[in-house]
């Protein structure tokens, strides 16, 4: 073997290991972080404990290969790396007894996770729960939780509320330090009171699910994982309260977004706007069990944002083309929405419904309003909103100038190179 083989074997190998580390973050990283905090009760030492661990595997699973179950080896490592950390802080026996008791799942068949006197089943979402304490602020609830479980990184949650990385640092430092002045017990409160935490959970499954069906930034527009899992944690959280409406909103919402995954990107893993979907990729199976869980939630006569937002998906998923969407429909359903929920991004959106609706003009005088108040300063799809209204009023070079602005806010790849083809074709016809 050349000394080019044995290197490029090297790479190969590093690029395996990293692939692997990478897949055991996506879906271990949240179980980790939940088995540390349920038992040492330290947010951030279970979060410095799992860091440790991952960055342990980077260096020995070049060597000692990638074990069969990633998930058990970060736990134990993240477990070791919480007792040295403790007995350096000399707590009592019995806290280091309690963690080195801890082991990780077993190796074969369903694990069974002990519930408690709260009824959730999960260990994950039992944390949310616990993270969505009533004396912190619902945002702080959510943006906690996703950086905390769910393994988000604090730019990624800074995105999704719209702020800046250091205002979203600060926010977080300031809930894990309120939760240690005030003494905020890391248990899971009793059964009837679990319906004021929904709120808080909704919040994040909804936004962890965001962030896997359209990442905030880096290559990959879909990270299936996320997305996946935000499902399997709603599909729970609807079988433990049926009777709350906007669990099964929510659960339908995803089922319904879910279902147009594999028609979002093309081969080359370009972004397909919704217009220009083969709708054949979608999932029939969702979208059926997406309009059934909807209908019963909204049987239940305690409408929600969570529900509306899915009868806006539905109008969209039910429609066999395009140009039979019923975009009048969706723009009263925003209307109805922003009651709920008065943000200047359902305002951008009820903006493109009406432009659909009603032509791009009525759209356009929308858009330029919400950019004269200065809400949505800074989000990309602002001005790729107006670029397309533009577009589509044959105003070429204001919609080039438009592109390009939403260019150089544009978060992930494929946004990127959809814009600059807009850019380049309302360029190339000015």
């Amino acid at each position: 073997m050349t000394r080019e083989d044995s290197a490029s074997r090297a790479a190969g190998g590093e690029r395996t290991v990293k692939n692997a580390v990478d897949a055991a973050f996506r879906e271990e990283w949240g179980r980790v972080v939940a088995t540390l905090i349920r038992t040492t009760g330290d947010w951030d030492l279970a979060e410095e404990c799992a860091q440790d661990a991952f960055a342990m595997a980077l260096q020995r699973w070049p060597s000692d290969g990638v074990p069969g179950r990633p998930g058990a080896w970060l736990t134990t490592a993240a477990r070791n790396r919480a007792i040295d950390v403790l007995r350096r802080r000399a707590v009592g026996a019995a806290k280091l007894r309690e963690v080195a008791a801890m082991t990780p799942p077993e190796p074969e068949g369903p694990v069974t996770v002990e519930t408690d006197h709260s009824g959730v089943p999960d260990d994950r979402l039992r944390l949310m729960f616990t993270c969505c304490h009533p004396a912190l602020a619902l945002e702080a609830r959510v943006a906690l939780t996703l950086r905390t479980l769910a393994g988000l990184t604090t730019a990624e949650i800074a995105r999704a509320f719209l702020a800046s990385e250091p205002t979203m640092a600060k926010r977080l430092v300031r809930a894990k330090q309120k939760i240690a002045a005030a003494g905020i017990p890391y248990r899971v409160p009793p059964a009837h009171l679990l319906p004021e935490r929904v709120p808080g959970v909704l919040g994040v499954l909804y936004l962890l699910f965001n962030e896997g069906y359209s990442a905030s930034a880096g290559a990959d527009l879909v990270r299936q994982g996320l997305s996946a899992e935000a499902i399997r944690l709603g599909r729970v959280l609807a079988r433990l309260l049926p009777s709350e409406p906007e669990t099964g909103g929510l659960l339908a919402l995803m089922l319904l977004h879910d279902a147009r995954r594999s028609a979002r990107l093309d081969p080359a893993g370009d972004l397909v706007t919704l217009e220009d979907q083969d709708r054949s990729l979608w999932d029939a199976a969702s979208i059926g069990e997406g309009v059934s869980v909807l209908d019963a939630a909204l049987a239940l006569g305690q409408p929600g944002p969570y529900q509306v937002q899915a009868a806006i998906a539905a109008c969209h998923a039910t429609a066999s083309r395009a140009e039979l969407t019923d975009w009048a429909q969706i723009a009263l359903l925003y209307e109805r929405l922003y009651e709920f929920a008065p943000t200047p991004v359902v305002a951008l959106n009820h903006a493109v419904a009406v432009g659909m609706a009603r032509g791009p003009a009525a759209g356009l005088e929308l858009v330029s309003a919400l950019e004269a108040s200065g809400r949505l300063a800074g989000y990309h799809l602002l001005p790729a909103t107006r670029a397309d209204f533009l577009r589509r009023l044959g105003r070429l070079p204001e919609a080039s100038l438009a592109y390009a602005e939403a260019l150089e806010l544009a978060g992930t790849d494929a946004e990127r190179r959809y814009l600059s083809r807009r850019l380049a074709e309302t360029s190339r016809e000015t």
